[in-house]
């Protein structure tokens, strides 16, 4: 599976752009501000409906312009390539269509064409709280399990209405033990389900992200990741209930699989505290590269990978350890950014393999010669 070919009008900072890519190599250079993420950020667009790095759709939206469009062309079969088309006006709902057909839900779009993302902002994973974490590992089950995904809209939109109910209640100073019991049945019954899948999906996962990380760093450090939730020790229905005098005060829903976490560690400390700037660095990126390989073991076909900026806080072994991943050709289609041409040509010659390098500037990329 590859990107062909994309066609940008009036997003982010591009008020017009065709571009058509290599099948495996695809690196864009520039100067940092010049539009590079923007770019990769429209890739993954293409792929999960919406940007990497801005929950609202309409700021991405060229300044002063009404609408922005994202057209791109992904090839799984040769003979029948897919087009699809993102639309977002101003103050109205976004456009989403596989082959002129616009879908009814987005979110059935999701694992058509997997991409994995390696950004600099993975560091919000180990920085932020929980819910990043829990993003991250809800983003990545959803594109391979649609009923997941399924369960885990129902399940939000259950916590949504139970905690609205513990506010009417508290507002109203009374309280109605069936109307509550609705939501907690819906709450138990699908949370239970979600942490059976996370629970399973991290067993499965570890080996891949350890084999990763000792890839990159060459078996220098021993970390660790642990899928923690309230669900490990106790059912939810008995947690619900043991809360309730807590969450009928704070009126909210106190516990269930949205206070899931998942705990990194370097050694037997804290990834965050404790780790250096390269080896959280080496973490996160070993996290994406696990996440192709479990991909493309569960779809049959490698999924995309976008590196975003994957050069900087790694040393020059860090760094040559990923080069040499992609010249064992672990991977499809790739696209890179960096501001150094000479680091990137020099990277590309490593690999050995085809290519494209477009210099980013002006609101324009321009394809170059190696």
């Amino acid at each position: 599976m590859y990107l062909q070919k994309i066609a940008l009008i009036n997003f982010k900072n591009y008020p017009e752009l065709d571009l058509s890519f290599s099948e495996k190599i695809n690196c864009f250079i520039g100067n940092n501000g010049v539009g590079k993420t923007n770019l990769l950020d429209a890739i993954h667009y293409l792929s999960f409906c919406k940007s990497y790095f801005n929950v609202i759709d309409t700021q991405n939206i060229l300044h002063e312009a009404d609408f922005f469009t994202i057209q791109g062309v992904w090839v799984k079969n040769p003979d029948n390539p897919d087009t699809i088309f993102c639309g977002q006006k101003r103050n109205q709902h976004k456009v989403f269509k596989l082959n002129k057909k616009e879908y009814s839900r987005l979110a059935d779009h999701i694992g058509l064409y997997p991409l994995v993302m390696v950004s600099p902002h993975d560091s919000d994973m180990i920085y932020s709280g929980s819910e990043e974490r829990r993003r991250f590992l809800d983003s990545f089950i959803s594109q391979f399990d649609h009923v997941y995904l399924d369960d885990l809209i129902n399940y939000n939109k259950a916590l949504f209405q139970r905690n609205k109910l513990l506010k009417i209640f508290a507002e109203s100073n009374s309280f109605d033990a069936d109307a509550l019991e609705i939501w907690d049945t819906q709450l138990v019954a699908l949370g239970t389900k979600i942490h059976a899948k996370r629970t399973s999906f991290i067993l499965d996962f570890l080996p891949y992200f350890n084999y990763y990380f000792e890839l990159i760093s060459g078996k220098k450090e021993s970390v660790s990741m642990t899928y923690d939730s309230q669900l490990n020790s106790a059912h939810l229905n008995d947690l619900l209930k043991s809360s309730l005098a807590k969450d009928r005060i704070v009126q909210y829903t106190t516990c269930g699989i949205h206070k899931d976490d998942l705990i990194f560690n370097i050694g037997d400390f804290p990834l965050r505290k404790f780790g250096s700037q390269g080896q959280q660095k080496s973490y996160t990126i070993a996290i994406k590269l696990a996440q192709f390989e479990y991909i493309k073991i569960m779809k049959g076909y490698k999924p995309v990978v976008l590196f975003d900026d994957i050069f900087d806080k790694l040393d020059d072994e860090r760094v040559e350890h990923l080069v040499k991943l992609a010249t064992d050709n672990n991977f499809g289609q790739v696209f890179i950014t960096d501001t150094q041409k000479e680091r990137i040509v020099n990277t590309m010659k490593k690999i050995n393999s085809p290519g494209k390098v477009f210099m980013i500037s002006n609101n324009n990329a321009k394809e170059i010669s190696l």
